[in-house]
């Protein structure tokens, strides 16, 4: 085999094992640092929200969810507000409540407002999102005081 032949194959070889590392890289690096784009359509939610809240009366407004509580985990005791906006669950240091989790993936759940209901979707995670018992393979209306559990994370919404 003449040496030019071989030179290039060796070349070759090399640029295609640095196509991979970079490639390995990227994808470590968009883990990292959540560099995976989620829209949020959040104008159409707040308003959709007000609308809702404006027209509850008084006796029902103290059942409505109020608080997201984490009650198993690391964070156990943490409370978010609830102001109508989405709550992104995950690793990512963007997320509304960040979990320290190793079964949590880096955009795991989001916990969006239709209405007067809170329903709870899961993101493509590795592991699943679970409301009480059911696997959530879809938007899911979450009952006040049902479980979601996000890996060893478990949280419900409170008055």
């Amino acid at each position: 085999m003449p040496e030019l032949v071989v030179q290039l194959t060796r070349v070759g070889f090399l640029v295609l094992l640095w196509l991979f590392v970079f490639a390995a890289l990227r994808v470590v690096r968009s883990d990292l640092y959540a560099a995976s784009g989620l829209r949020v359509n959040l104008p159409s939610l707040r308003r959709g929200g007000s609308k809702q809240k404006k027209s509850t009366p008084l006796r029902n407004r103290n059942k409505l969810p109020r608080q997201l509580v984490v009650t198993h985990g690391a964070l156990a005791g943490t409370r978010i507000a609830l102001d109508g906006r989405p709550i992104l669950l995950g690793r990512a240091d963007d997320s509304t409540l960040v979990l320290d989790d190793d079964y949590a993936s880096t955009r795991h759940a989001r916990l969006s407002l239709r209405g007067d209901e809170w329903y709870v979707e899961d993101l493509g995670s590795t592991n699943g999102t679970y409301l009480e018992r059911a696997k959530v393979t879809a938007p899911l209306r979450v009952p006040l005081g049902s479980p979601i559990r996000i890996g060893k994370t478990v949280i419900e919404l409170r008055p």
